[in-house]
């Protein structure tokens, strides 16, 4: 339960006071200022990885900014206030933790950056066949993901 500044009373994960159109999901930070002191640096380390994926085809972008925003969650509120509110990717990180889904904009171009990755390494990178049929499975695989995630409207979306 949680009282009225939003603050674990006894359970894992409450829901702050509505102060804006969404209530935010809050974890309760770690006790230990070790623990928190850790988990901001495994935070850190995978918001490093997510901007990576944003650039490299094959490297994940969304789970490390999830695993990024549960360590955030654990260490310091105002840390993962700043991922989930992030301008570059804090909207895409909502959609997904919130919605289960992406924009249909969104899809598009993940799919389609995927795809341009995978095929120009396929014809222009000489690799053995078995490897260029693991990064097909690959490719199916997280385009299978995106295609069956919820499409979200943006006209569904909360403003801000």
């Amino acid at each position: 339960m949680a009282d009225l500044t939003g603050t674990a009373t006894s359970s894992e994960t409450v829901t702050a006071p509505e102060t804006a159109e969404r209530p935010e999901k809050l974890v309760r930070p770690s006790r230990s200022s070790t623990m928190r002191t850790f988990y901001m640096g495994i935070g850190s380390v995978f918001v490093g990885a997510g901007v990576i994926g944003i650039f490299v085809p094959l490297w994940p972008t969304t789970i490390f900014l999830i695993l990024a925003a549960a360590c955030y969650g654990r260490s310091s509120p105002r840390a993962y206030r700043w991922l989930t509110t992030n301008r570059l990717f804090g909207s895409y990180l909502r959609n997904y933790q919130e919605h289960k889904g992406a924009t249909l904009r969104a899809k598009i171009i993940s799919i389609t950056s995927l795809w341009l990755g995978i095929g120009s390494t396929i014809v222009f990178v000489p690799t053995p066949v078995w490897v260029n049929l693991i990064l097909l499975g690959i490719a199916i695989g997280v385009a299978w993901h995106l295609l069956r995630l919820n499409t979200i409207r943006k006209d569904t979306l909360p403003q801000g």
